[in-house]
């Protein structure tokens, strides 16, 4: 390739007439040398957007990717391929990428004299073997200092440093014939641009004339107030209507300040010019409802709405509101709100505050934080031991909020298998894991204005502990395989059975997360800490399902009531409803009685006859929790322990080691 030919083919360029024309006259000039393959330019284009890019899905920006604009070549071994083609593989390379990319964002020429034994720099080597190509040269068109694309030659004849700078020095040649053709074809686009956005203006603002004239005539018979407002807020029009509800003409309205002073009850004035003035900002419609002044003083309420009016370019040219009158609408509302608060009370004493019944020191003590904290939107975690209450006292939390009119998502983070709890609270894209065969919706969405209850929150996994602290700190997540963060508005509210200040000291669960969830903490009693309750929960209890089955209990025996009072409860609150329950179905009587034997039926009992039924119980508590230790060997927590066994919490049994004061460790020596 010698210096000849490119100055001759630098005078053809210079020569042509369009951008197009400059493109062609480089590639196919460069193409018809002897020894050239295949020669290709790409320039990065100004404007518009980029629909998408084959190596980066998020390219939005055509300044950042260079498009294949010109291609010429002669193939060789595969004669079916067409190198003219410019929507192949290769039609945008982002900046960096591939040979064409590094040459672009560098603005270095690049030479690759042997692409046959430096196949690691060729993209596709095999290409390069079938064509035979020996040599790459890659050179910038740089126009001003600026770099506008890369010329890309592949030659079937070997470049040595002299060819090489001469297609240099043609490169710098063609830039200018690039960025001057290119100069002249933007500048004459954008003349004819706005010769054509001044005549479809002037023909755009003839046709709204035209249509308002109509409109006008249309709207003075209809029976609503309807007006017409400039882009900057002003009143232009009003219907017949409309003045007549008002009482003023247009100019006595539109005269001596804003008009919104004169029409709008005080008391809704910020508001509707909050709504109106964040409208015009936005260019979006407006729905609101206000009271309005009719002429003899009366206000009255009515439903308001404002739509912007557009011409072809989408600008705003008009806005048009209208107003119907919803006086009669309001007054039921009204009526019908005021019924559903005496309602929401009556049923608020009924429940009990939600279900939650008993007056002792302890639980009134909960009431009172639940009173206190339920109208913020802090988070709550609510502790103690499984059967307490937790989520009842969450419900009431959620119910006494300002979020109560949204929903309440309850989930029990124990019951879902640690492989599937992320998905379970945030939800997966279609393929983010073998089975995903379509998009799933999780639960933080789905309480979106809400509040979502993560019960048993203690048995998160480590990694759904990252996500969830996100979740707390920036109030935004991601899909299980998304890549795109989705802004949430929940309140949170946790619970667990278990010591979380002992998991934090072993490293099970995050302090960071700790912290977070433990802005307002509740401590539910257990029910052997409160047992001034249990006569009032067993009434309530035996309301409930005596009537749920059909019989009608007029009384407790006071022996089941007694019995009752001294239990230990290590099911708590679900255990006595378990054994209420129970007694009814088999009750035959008016009079419940609660069997004896039911708390004695554990392994090894002792025999207790004679005894006081406090030191009865006390003694079938200590053989039952001996049984299970010995049967563990000493083992409290974990799937194969004590606990485990007895069907309690391991918190709750290690308690009550505690306080019977038994020795583990004999245990563990006795049974190696």
């Amino acid at each position: 390739m010698d210096g000849d030919r490119l100055l001759s083919l630098a005078v053809d360029v210079a020569a042509a007439r369009d951008l197009q024309g400059v493109l062609q006259t480089i590639t196919q000039g460069l193409a018809s040398h002897p020894g050239v393959a295949l020669a290709r330019i790409w320039l990065r284009l100004p404007g518009d957007i980029c629909e998408s890019c084959f190596l980066r899905a998020d390219c939005s920006d055509r300044t950042q990717c260079f498009h294949l604009v010109a291609s010429s070549g002669t193939p060789v071994n595969s004669p079916e391929e067409d190198w003219s083609y410019l929507q192949g593989y290769f039609r945008r390379i982002p900046m960096n990428a591939f040979k064409v990319g590094q040459v672009g964002s560098t603005g270095t020429p690049m030479l690759i004299e042997d692409a046959g034994t430096e196949s690691e720099h060729m993209v596709r080597p095999e290409w390069v073997q079938r064509e035979g190509i020996r040599s790459f040269a890659g050179h910038p068109f740089i126009f001003r200092d600026r770099v506008l694309g890369v010329l890309a030659t592949f030659t079937r004849e070997p470049l040595d440093e002299r060819a090489f700078g001469w297609l240099g020095v043609f490169a710098n040649q063609a830039a200018v014939a690039i960025g001057n053709a290119r100069t002249l074809a933007e500048l004459a686009a954008a003349n004819e641009q706005l010769r054509k956005e001044v005549l479809e203006r002037t023909r755009a603002e003839e046709r709204i004339r035209q249509d308002e004239r109509e409109l006008r005539l249309l709207v003075d018979f209809v029976p609503q107030v309807i007006c017409e407002v400039n882009p900057d807020g002003t009143l232009r029009y009003m219907n017949r209507a409309g003045l007549e509800f008002f009482g003023r003409s247009l100019d006595e309205l539109t005269q001596s300040g804003d008009p919104r002073d004169k029409i709008y009850h005080p008391d809704d004035l910020d508001i509707v010019k909050q709504e109106e003035e964040r409208a015009l900002s936005m260019g979006t419609a407006c729905e609101l409802e206000a009271r309005m002044r009719r002429h003899d003083g009366v206000y009255r309420w009515f439903s308001i709405r404002y739509e912007p009016h557009r011409d072809e370019q989408g600008r705003i040219v008009r806005w048009y509101g209208s107003a119907v009158d919803i006086e009669e609408r309001k007054q039921v509302e009204q009526r019908t709100h005021a019924e559903n608060v005496v309602l929401r009370e009556e049923v608020d004493k009924a429940s009990m505050f939600e279900e939650i019944v008993g007056v002792s020191a302890p639980l009134r003590a909960v009431l009172s934080h639940v009173s206190k904290v339920a109208p913020t939107d802090s988070t709550v975690l609510i502790t103690g031991e499984t059967g307490t209450g937790k989520e009842l006292v969450a419900r009431a939390i959620h119910k006494r909020s300002r979020r109560s009119s949204h929903v309440f998502v309850s989930v029990n983070c124990a019951a879902v298998p640690a492989s599937l709890i992320a998905s379970e609270l945030f939800g997966h894209e279609k393929g983010a894991f073998t089975g995903a065969t379509q998009r799933r919706v999780g639960r933080f969405e789905l309480a979106e204005g809400g509040t979502i209850f993560l019960d048993e929150v203690g048995e998160l996994p480590a990694e759904t502990q990252v996500a969830l602290l996100r979740v707390l700190q920036e109030r935004e997540f991601e899909r299980v395989g998304g890549g795109h963060p989705i802004p949430v508005d929940v309140r949170v509210i946790a619970a667990t059975n278990r010591d979380l200040e002992d998991a934090l000291a072993t490293g099970v669960f995050r302090a960071d997360l700790f912290y977070r969830l433990n802005v307002f903490p509740i401590h539910m009693p257990a029910l052997r800490d409160r047992r001034e309750d249990i006569p009032i929960l067993v009434r309530y209890f035996v309301d409930r399902y005596s009537r749920a089955a059909g019989k009608r209990i007029q009384s407790v025996s006071k022996k089941s009531v007694d019995l009752l009072q001294t239990y230990s409860w290590p099911g708590n609150i679900r255990e006595l409803q378990n054994v209420i329950e129970r007694s009814i179905i088999v009750s035959d009587t008016d009079t419940l009685t609660v069997d004896e034997l039911w708390f004695l039926s554990k392994p090894a009992a002792t025999k207790l006859t004679g005894r006081p039924l406090a030191e009865q119980l006390t003694i079938q508590e200590r053989t039952t929790i001996e049984w299970a230790l010995a049967e563990t060997r000493g083992i409290v927590s974990g799937p194969t322990g004590a606990a485990a066994k007895l069907r309690i919490p391991p918190s709750t049994l290690e308690s009550r080691i505690k306080a019977l004061r038994i020795d583990k460790s004999r245990f563990k020596a006795s049974y190696p």
